[in-house]
């Protein structure tokens, strides 16, 4: 039992560090992988390649799913000298990036694991927040509030 709740911790944290990949746009990444300057021995498994996926959807976030389009994306996978297997999925059709989250990913499964969230994670991770607090702030400057007035009380 107590195993199998590790593992899902472990998949949570490649969750988000899959994620923060993912979404981080392609310059950026770059930058931060080029400075952190540990690209690996490695073997492509499945080099770069794009593909379509069919995005879904759902009336209000509640409604029946709908088929709502194909988004083009750029996946690849790649093994390490040691046998680590990483896998890169990116919306859009940089190839660049996807063999730089796939070897990321890779490394983040090595005893490299604490140098790469500290020069690459850490700061998409800080990035995220960032902008998500941006949204949030600019979102809450154009609430109304509505209240209602009582003329005399009878």
């Amino acid at each position: 039992m107590a195993q199998a709740i590790r593992q899902t911790a472990e998949q949570l944290d490649r969750k988000e560090w899959m994620s923060l990949l993912a979404k981080e746009p392609a310059v950026r990444l770059a930058e931060l992988w080029a400075a952190a300057d540990c690209t690996p021995e490695h073997v492509f498994l499945r080099a770069p390649e794009q593909g379509a996926v069919m995005v879904r959807g759902r009336a209000g976030a509640t409604g029946a799913p709908f088929n709502l389009g194909e988004m083009t994306v750029t996946r690849c996978t790649a093994r390490l000298s040691d046998g680590t297997v990483g896998h890169g999925y990116v919306q859009g059709r940089d190839k660049t990036k996807a063999v730089t989250a796939a070897l990321i990913d890779a490394l983040m499964q090595t005893d490299q694991a604490r140098v790469i969230q500290d020069a690459i994670l850490t700061p998409l991770r800080e990035n995220a927040e960032a902008a998500a607090q941006t949204k949030a702030a600019k979102a809450a400057a154009t609430k109304v509030e509505f209240f209602t007035l009582v003329r005399g009380e009878d």
